[in-house]
């Protein structure tokens, strides 16, 4: 088939996924002991607060990160609060980042809490990246007292896969012959890429599994889901030549405010969005990333959500040119009279052809909290 003679066709690599297990709502039930076996969430407690991690215990009553606190606590009425210690996490992930490097330098870290690691050839000169993953996870637990989920496969799509697939403190590996198979009864929600419309519009057309797309051809998934149809196309197939990098292009950088009470005034509006822009401007300066391309966000009351996003011909790289791009795309929504605004967010971005390499510090990807 095929994909058996595209997976043949490229030189085997041995590549791990290290994520650790609810990291910030493991790191404060190790800290507080009060907090084990009880459901757990790290955030801010209060109506307009927002779920930062959920421990385990708290997963089980459908607590998730991003969602809003009232809803969680409505879904577990015990839930515990704990302020986010973001300092600490920083810490606890520089000692499993540098744990690392004791094995390889081909790390890419992916936020805080995990990373990519291309084992192939490694310090210790071990054969097995399964021998490898498991001495990990012993020593990020003699280290750190926290437990990580690995996986292993010959790419970065499928080890990530399987890092998720016996979790917590899980360890699983997808050989290259069991590649097929798994790939074919893979749900698509679980293909890098495929979001919450994509797999809407998946379905529409009967995409359920990894096996239906791959009755596609590539042009025919190119045709229907533009440039990402390759990729799609290649995963379906076990192939992802994607190397692990140390290094990380830095795409976009932005913030955004959830409110303690609904703005329905322009004058709050404007007021909140120029606080937002010296925030942005701050965080740019200080890491001198420059873009065209700003993107703002606008969450009502109702929690329906519209962007509106502009590219311009010059760099925003003042906190003026910034504030004002950022006023006109507010101006440009067309129901501010009328709804109530419960957040605020502004995003800079840049085009594949500027973007600047960064190194790679184990930044958090996921909820932006702090400067």
């Amino acid at each position: 088939m095929m994909k058996t003679q595209l997976v043949e066709s490229l030189p085997q690599r041995k590549i791990i996924h290290i994520d650790m297990d609810a990291f910030y709502a493991s790191i404060e039930q190790r800290d507080h002991p009060e907090y084990r076996g009880k459901p757990l969430a790290v955030g801010y407690g209060e109506k307009r607060g927002v779920v930062a991690a959920a421990s385990y215990e708290a997963r089980k009553y459908g607590v998730r990160s991003a969602m809003p606190s009232v809803t969680a606590l409505r879904k577990c009425p015990d839930l515990i609060f704990a302020m986010p210690r973001f300092d600490v996490y920083r810490a606890v992930s520089k000692q499993v980042m540098q744990l690392f490097q004791e094995y390889t330098r081909l790390v890419e870290p992916l936020s805080l809490d995990e990373a990519f690691l291309d084992v192939t050839v490694n310090y210790p000169g071990i054969r097995s990246a399964t021998l490898i993953a498991r001495e990990i996870k012993q020593k990020i637990y003699n280290r750190t007292g926290l437990t990580a989920s690995a996986g292993v496969s010959y790419n970065k799509f499928l080890a990530k896969i399987a890092s998720d697939f016996r979790k917590p403190d899980g360890l699983f590996v997808i050989e290259p012959e069991q590649a097929e198979v798994f790939i074919e009864k893979l749900p698509v929600t679980k293909f890098f890429g495929v979001g919450k419309v994509t797999a809407a519009r998946m379905e529409k057309l009967g995409i359920r599994t990894g096996w239906d797309l791959k009755q596609w051809s590539e042009l025919d998934l190119v045709r229907e889901f533009g440039k990402v149809g390759r990729m799609y196309y290649q995963f379906a197939h076990g192939v992802d030549d994607r190397e692990v990098e140390p290094e990380r292009v830095r795409k976009s950088l932005g913030a955004e405010e959830t409110f303690l009470d609904d703005l329905d005034e322009l004058v709050d509006m404007l007021g909140a969005l120029h606080q937002i822009a010296r925030k942005v401007h701050r965080r740019a300066e200080k890491r001198n990333f420059l873009a065209k391309t700003l993107t703002l966000k606008v969450k009502y009351a109702d929690f329906e959500q519209v962007t509106r996003s502009r590219t311009v011909d010059y760099y925003i790289n003042t906190y003026e040119r910034l504030f004002e791009l950022g006023k006109e795309l507010l101006l440009q929504v067309e129901d501010l009279q009328e709804k109530k605004i419960r957040l605020l967010g502004l995003t800079l971005k840049k085009p594949d052809a500027e973007q600047a390499v960064l190194p790679v510090d184990g930044v958090q990807l996921r909820l932006d909290f702090e400067d």
